[in-house]
C-alpha cells in the first residue's frame, strides 16, 4: 500500500473492490482475446508464429498441452464475460458479511472455482480434438473433414439446446441473484466451491455450443465471436431462454441441409 499511496488514483481503485473487480475481468478477458486474435491471424495466415506448434503432427505431451492452454484461454475469453454479473453480486453480499479484504478474497475463490470446471472441459475438448484428428475428421487447419461431422455437431448442438436439462441449466445462469441466495456457503473454501457450482450450471448450458467450433473451425475468429456474443444473448437478454429453443431449430435445420445438399 505504501507504493499505492504515491498514486492516488491507484490507491482509490485498490480501495473500491467493484472498480478493481471490473478492470481486472476486463483486463484478463481483453489479454485472452489477444491471444485468440494473434493464434487465428497466424493459423489462416502464414503458421509461423503463435500457431506453428499447430502443425507438428506428432501428438506427444507437450503439443496436448500446448492445446489444452489453447482451449483454456479460449473458454476464458468466451465465458468470464458472462460471469460478470454473479462476481459482482457475491462481492456486493460479500462486503455486507465480511471486512474488504475478505470479501475480496472470497469473489477471487469464486471466480477460480468457475474458471477451474471451463479448464476441466477444455480437458475433454483437447482429447476430443486429438481423437477426431487422428483417426481424419478433422484437417490440419482445425475444421471438419467431411460435412457429416458437420452436421453431427450442428444436430447434436440443436438437439441439446431444447432439452430440459439446458433450459434448467440456463434459468440459473440468468438468475445469478436466486443462484447465489441458494447456495452461498461462508469463507473462501465455500465461495470456491459455489465457484464449480456455478461454473457446472454454466458448464451444462453451453458445452453443446462450444462443440460447435469443431464444426465451423476451432480458430476461426468469426465462430468464436459468434458463440460468445449467442452465450452472451442468452444469458443476459430478456428473450435469451426463447432465444435458445430458436437456435436449436435452426441448429437442426442447418444440420438437415448439410447432410441433404
Amino acid at each position: 500500500m505504501r507504493f499505492a499511496r504515491r498514486f492516488p488514483v491507484l490507491e482509490y481503485l485498490l480501495r473500491r473492490e467493484r472498480i478493481a473487480l471490473c478492470i481486472i475481468l476486463a483486463l484478463v478477458t481483453a489479454l485472452c482475446w489477444l491471444w485468440i486474435v494473434v493464434m487465428a491471424r497466424d493459423m489462416y495466415g502464414p503458421m509461423t508464429g503463435a500457431a506453428a506448434w499447430m502443425m507438428v503432427s506428432a501428438w506427444n505431451g507437450t503439443h496436448l498441452l500446448l492445446l489444452w492452454s489453447m482451449w483454456a484461454v479460449m473458454m476464458t475469453a468466451m465465458m468470464l464475460p458472462s460471469a460478470a454479473p454473479a462476481l459482482l453480486l457475491y462481492l456486493g453480499a460479500a462486503r455486507t458479511q465480511d471486512p474488504a479484504s475478505a470479501a475480496t478474497t472470497r469473489v477471487y475463490a469464486l471466480a477460480g472455482g468457475y474458471l477451474l470446471v471451463w479448464a476441466a472441459f477444455s480437458i475433454g475438448a483437447t482429447l476430443l480434438q486429438w481423437l477426431l484428428a487422428t483417426r481424419g475428421l478433422l484437417t490440419p487447419m482445425m475444421e471438419p473433414a467431411n460435412p457429416a461431422l458437420g452436421a453431427g455437431l450442428l444436430g447434436l448442438a440443436g438437439l441439446y439446446q431444447l432439452t430440459p436439462l439446458k433450459q434448467a441449466c440456463l434459468r440459473a445462469c440468468r438468475s445469478p441473484l436466486s443462484f447465489l441466495m441458494a447456495n452461498t456457503r461462508p469463507g473462501g473454501i465455500g465461495a470456491f466451491r459455489l465457484g464449480i457450482t456455478h461454473g457446472s450450471y454454466c458448464l451444462g448450458c453451453c458445452w453443446a455450443l462450444m462443440l460447435l467450433l469443431f464444426a465451423g473451425g476451432v480458430m476461426s475468429l468469426p465462430v468464436i465471436l459468434a458463440l460468445t456474443a449467442w452465450v452472451l444473448v442468452e444469458k443476459l437478454l430478456p428473450l435469451g431462454e426463447r432465444s435458445a429453443q430458436v437456435s436449436g431449430v435452426l441448429l437442426l435445420a442447418t444440420a438437415a441441409w448439410l447432410l441433404l445438399r
